[in-house]
């Protein structure tokens, strides 16, 4: 969320969820990006995760996806494609609960030095850094991935491709 969007409520919620662009950013090597987070007072509480957030006034989905894309990581040459999965979610964070209605796109890059320089003051809280994950990498992982079943969602993409149209994931409730 933006510190915009935070001081105007302008980010987008539909039936009291908070509408959410995630980016599923593959290198040339297949590698996938995620990000390393934790609970603002707690970073002994952690988890990786796909870069993205809540959309702002009225900008699209895809909007989104890139703004966000840039905001944490300063990646911005990349290849925007098909939604692959929706999610919807609930969890705790910073003291409150987020529910959100998730979309995953698909994003393909050759810039692969990443620079969090949009971050919001929350973000920089609670945002530790980011990372290429291999899939195998991610498979063997003990470290809390989001969406759980990522190393499966991510060896069935790189197997496949993207889906004709986008996969609904189980719901997750933290």
């Amino acid at each position: 969320m933006s510190a915009e969007a935070t001081r105007t409520g302008e980010e987008s919620y539909e039936g009291g969820l908070r509408k959410v662009a995630r980016v599923v950013l593959l290198d040339a090597e297949d590698r996938i990006l995620l990000l390393h987070g934790h609970e603002p007072d707690d970073p002994a509480d952690d988890w990786w995760f796909t870069p993205g957030g809540g959309l702002e006034g009225a900008e699209t989905r895809a909007e989104a996806a890139l703004r966000e894309l840039a905001e944490e990581t300063g990646i911005t040459d990349v290849v925007l494609g098909p939604v692959l999965w929706r999610r919807m979610c609930s969890f705790p964070f910073a003291g409150r609960r987020w529910d959100q209605d998730e979309w995953y796109y698909l994003a393909r890059t050759t810039q692969t030095t990443t620079a969090a320089t949009g971050l919001t003051e929350l973000e920089r809280r609670s945002v530790a850094g980011a990372r290429w994950w291999t899939c195998q990498e991610l498979t063997r992982a003990h470290e809390t991935v989001y969406p759980t079943r990522l190393a499966e969602l991510l060896r069935t993409l790189l197997d496949e491709g993207p889906p004709a149209s986008p996969v609904t994931l189980d719901p997750e409730i933290v």
